[in-house]
């Protein structure tokens, strides 16, 4: 699973989103200014150029001072709102325009951070940063009541006034929208004081995981003594030596299991946030909050749930056609991570660019030229270095600048994988900035992984159909297939249970270690096929919930998954109906947050109600499956 870092440009309403995802996203290390050295001595554009966004820190310094100044000036709107149409203008372009510089500001100091995390300075300007977020918060708190308080009607006379109001049409649509579920002026306030508060069970979960809870150390069959850490765990679930397999999973499941209890505190805690935060606005449940902001229908998250299990004979067909090529007589679930057909091969950096660029031309010459354009900048840092935090991102939240993108690039078929859907995120942001304003340029998480996936499908298919010989081609095809199972399957399975245990609290229930691995063993088993002899799930395996850092994030998994369902049916479209199908996929691109984004993908053809879009992912990955059988059949 991917991240992409670009948040929201709602400057009056969206700023929590900016910390939320922090918790959950990759990083790296870069320099305070032109940071021309790489971790490839041969290499002269794999660190990043911070100098587009200031020449220096006293550059920086300067600038933060003075958003400091502005942000404390903003309270004078406070109730002036509804003077006039130009007051009303003039008060949200301070305000967007503050933001829009915080975030260049806050871009800076987040990259070099996450380049270093051993440099106590870096440290420090990531931390003002993040205090001057918290304070434009408190300061713009009363916006919302105050627009709706004005009322619809002398919102829309206002507008018809000027065209300064033009850039925030949108901005004032969404706020009239949540007017049912917004509180007064002061209510609003007591509630942006309880973030840090509220953020209690995510950050206890991350020092109980992350630095308190003894990891354990194992002894492979080769000798090598390891220690499973999450990353570790990672890394060796996936050996091929079957007894070594199920040596990490039994011990690593079984720390976890000793600490179910405690984890299923914290879980509970951030249900019971959830739950309590939706019950105050006056939202019926944590899932209609999670999705009212974007104006996601409901529908859309039952039709993907529905959709995906009437067809796990689909995921079924897909671990008996794993166990087959691996040759084992029964299938358990520490057999589901290792590659079923191995290819002994190695991609340069250069290698990869040129692979994508051939993989993408069917987006069109102008997407290629702007790509090709972009991955020549010193927009990247590439290589894994002391200090950096691992994974990739892509941060877009400099609108003035342009994106940045953290790799931790390995040489692996993953590392190409990684390159091409961090850069659908970084086409997306630079076609998003270029089509429009600061205001309506961000796109919300619902549509935020579509145009990385579609590039990974492009990807896949270009490899697939240049494969040398029938290995290479099966080695791709089960890349592409562990990928549709890891995030089409498992993020809808994630998606059913965290809809489960909110419900559960809904309805007075209490969520204990015990009971969370009750509900979530339940799922694993049916998914998988447990009790129809496909997969065997053994009970220890069953605290694979507290192993999830995006259940602390509020309905958030199920939107990988229909980002990977609109970008398989996007891509069909473009592969086989040409250029009108390229440019409606491109609209969704350029439109950014324009609208809201059920809407954005409807005006595409795409209804993600439908059950149409995620059979599009099935039929996809049956059409694989078919390919691999007839391989393996010769």
């Amino acid at each position: 699973m991917h991240c992409q870092k670009n948040y929201s440009t709602n400057a009056l309403t969206s700023f929590l989103s900016l910390f939320i995802v922090l918790f959950f996203c990759a990083s790296s290390q870069a320099a305070d200014v032109n940071d021309k050295g790489s971790s490839d001595p041969l290499a002269t554009d794999t660190v990043w150029d911070l100098g587009d966004l200031y020449p220096d820190i006293a550059s920086w310094d300067k600038d933060r001072e003075n958003i400091a100044a502005r942000i404390e000036t903003l309270t004078e709107c406070k109730g002036k709102l509804g003077d006039s149409a130009d007051k009303l203008a003039s008060c949200l372009n301070d305000i967007s325009e503050t933001y829009k510089d915080l975030l260049h500001l806050y871009v800076y100091s987040f990259l070099a951070r996450d380049t270093d995390f051993s440099n106590a300075q870096y440290l420090e300007r990531a931390s003002v940063a993040q205090m001057l977020v918290t304070q434009m918060i408190e300061a713009t708190s009363f916006v919302s009541p105050e627009l709706i308080a004005i009322g619809e009607e002398k919102l829309s006379r206002f507008q018809k006034q000027t065209d300064k109001l033009a850039d925030h049409d949108f901005f004032i649509r969404k706020t009239l929208h949540m007017a049912p579920y917004t509180l007064s002026d002061a209510e609003e306030k007591i509630l942006a004081a309880t973030f840090d508060t509220m953020q209690t069970p995510s950050s206890v979960y991350d020092v109980l995981t992350n630095a308190e809870m003894p990891m354990p150390t194992v002894t492979l069959s080769d000798g090598n003594e390891v220690v499973l850490t999450p990353a570790g765990y990672s890394q060796y679930r996936a050996v091929d030596n079957r007894d070594d397999r199920k040596l990490v999973f039994d011990q690593f499941w079984e720390t976890y299991q000793k600490y179910r209890q405690t984890l299923g505190l914290t879980l509970e805690g951030q249900v019971k946030n959830d739950v309590l935060m939706a019950r105050l606005r006056g939202f019926d449940s944590a899932l209609q909050r999670a999705q009212a902001e974007d104006n996601i229908p409901q529908t859309v998250y039952h039709a993907l749930v529905d959709t995906v299990n009437e067809h796990l004979d689909s995921l079924h067909r897909l671990v008996k056609l794993r166990q087959r090529v691996l040759g084992l007589k029964e299938s358990h679930y520490y057999d589901i991570y290792p590659a079923v057909v191995p290819l002994d091969r190695t991609y340069s950096l250069e290698e990869t660019k040129a692979l994508t660029i051939a993989a993408l031309q069917p987006l069109g010459e102008d997407y290629i030229k702007t790509f090709t354009d972009a991955v020549n900048q010193n927009w990247m840092h590439v290589y894994p270095s002391p200090g950096k935090r691992s994974g990739a991102y892509v941060m877009g939240a400099a609108y003035d600048a342009h994106p940045y993108m953290l790799l931790n690039f390995d040489d692996t078929i993953e590392s190409v994988s990684t390159f091409a859907h961090e850069w659908g995120h970084a086409m997306h942001s630079l076609l998003a900035n270029r089509n429009q304003p600061f205001t309506k340029a961000d796109y919300a998480t619902f549509t935020a992984e579509i145009a990385s996936t579609a590039n990974e499908v492009l990807l896949f298919e270009y490899l697939r159909n240049n494969a040398k010989n029938d290995q290479e081609r099966l080695h791709y095809l089960f890349k592409e297939l562990n990928q549709l199972r890891g995030t089409f399957f498992r993020q809808t399975q994630f998606a059913e249970f965290e809809l489960a245990i909110h419900e559960h609290v809904e309805n007075g229930g209490a969520l204990s270690g015990d009971k969370l691995n009750t509900m979530y063993g339940d799922l694993l088993k049916r998914y998988f096929g447990h009790d129809k002899g496909v997969m065997i799930i053994d009970d220890a395996y069953t605290a694979e919930w507290a192993y999830i850092p995006h259940f602390y994030r509020n309905f958030y998994v199920y939107q990988y998954a229909t980002s990977i369902s609109a970008a398989y049916y996007l891509m069909d479209r473009v592969l086989n109906d040409g250029e009108e199908a390229q440019q409606q996929y491109l609209d969704i691109l350029r439109a950014g947050g324009s609208d809201y984004p059920y809407e954005i993908l409807l005006a595409a053809g795409v209804d993600m109600a439908s059950k149409d879009v995620y059979l599009a992912v099935i039929e996809r990955m049956n059409r694989l499956m078919d390919e691999a059988e007839r391989i393996l059949d010769k």
